[in-house]
């Protein structure tokens, strides 16, 4: 009889990371593509999920271009030092979305001014306009193509890979490998200091999840 979880036999694990907590985060600005460091906090939340990925073998990392992500993988590495022999690529398609006219600006102050329901439809909608930026849409539109095209083949090898990445860029690859509606999307948070493994099938969606923290 055909079972599903067969497929995992063959099938590498993915594990998402979303960067620790960055000066900016704690500020409850919005980062989108400025760099800025990572705080105190997310230093020792990514030495946290260094520990979590311990005994996981990964054949690539995939991260970011902007320095919170390889600030991460760095303390990440603090904790697992199998990491830095660990073949890693900065990709531009992992960015953090772009908030446009919003970069900088306090949440709190925005939620404020536009009212609740308008601050969580552009905090968490799927299609929302951005003044100069990107919605979760437009970010969906350029990771996904490169999770089918190169992550998604190294799995099939049965390779592990690791991603450490920022909050919408994963919101739009679990969007993608669990299926979820352009409606509850708006429900779907990577936290700071946790992690996601899943088992995919070869189309790249869901068979098993697990969250760690």
């Amino acid at each position: 009889m055909y079972n599903k979880y067969m497929e995992t036999e063959q099938m590498g694990k993915l594990v998402l990371v979303r960067h620790g907590e960055s000066e900016w985060n704690k500020l409850g600005k919005w980062t989108g593509l400025t760099d800025v460091h990572l705080s105190e906090t997310g230093k020792k939340q990514a030495e946290k999920m260094g520990k979590l990925v311990e005994n996981i073998q990964f054949s690539n990392i995939f991260i970011s271009k902007l320095i919170r992500t390889q600030e991460t993988l760095d303390f990440m590495k603090k904790s697992d030092e199998k990491l830095s022999e660990v073949p890693t690529e900065k990709i531009e398609e992992l960015n953090e979305r772009d908030y446009g006219d919003y970069t900088g600006k306090n949440k709190w102050e925005i939620e404020k001014s536009i009212g609740e329901e308008e601050f969580q439809k552009l905090r968490r909608g799927w299609d929302y306009p951005v003044p100069g930026g990107e919605n979760l849409k437009m970010v969906y539109d350029r990771t996904i193509p490169f999770f089918i095209n190169r992550i998604l083949p190294i799995l099939i090898e049965g390779k592990n890979v690791l991603v450490v990445a920022h909050g919408n860029s994963i919101r739009s690859i679990i969007k993608y490998i669990e299926n979820v509606s352009d409606h509850e999307i708006s429900n779907v948070e990577m936290p700071f200091d946790g992690i996601l493994i899943y088992d995919l099938n070869k189309e790249g969606h869901i068979l098993t999840k697990e969250f760690k923290q």
